[in-house]
């Protein structure tokens, strides 16, 4: 089990970046697939990127040529570089971590998930 605390959230003008991380406490963050997910009021969380291991990526269709994910193993910290913001990206974010070798999507897939962070995006 891994313990994970979200962190660079806030509130950003439309067009503007932003790069909240994710601190994960325990040894063995390296062996860990990492991902991210966003969530409104009122609708299902959203997948938004992953990260294998070996530090491959896979982005959702909303996200992709705008964020950008990464970990640093030595660091235990995962982050997500979000650039181009607009209104529609104001949600919840969550870091997530799960056991095994590849990228993963599904909430189903992590074991264990951050208190999540807010973004906001003014217009």
């Amino acid at each position: 089990q891994v313990q994970l605390v979200e962190s660079g959230g806030g509130l950003v003008q439309a067009g503007g970046p932003l790069r909240p991380s994710c601190a994960a406490s325990g040894r063995t963050f390296s062996s860990y697939a990492l991902g991210w997910s966003r969530q409104v009021p009122g609708k299902e969380r959203a997948f938004v990127a992953a990260i294998t291991r070996s530090s491959n990526t896979y982005y959702a269709d909303s996200a992709k040529g705008r964020f950008t994910i990464s970990r640093d193993n030595a660091k235990n910290t995962t982050y997500l570089q979000m650039n181009s913001l607009n209104p529609e990206d104001t949600a919840v974010y969550y870091c997530a971590a799960g056991i095994g070798s590849y990228w993963y999507t599904r909430d189903i897939d992590y074991n264990d998930w951050g208190q999540g962070t807010q973004v906001t995006v003014s217009s």
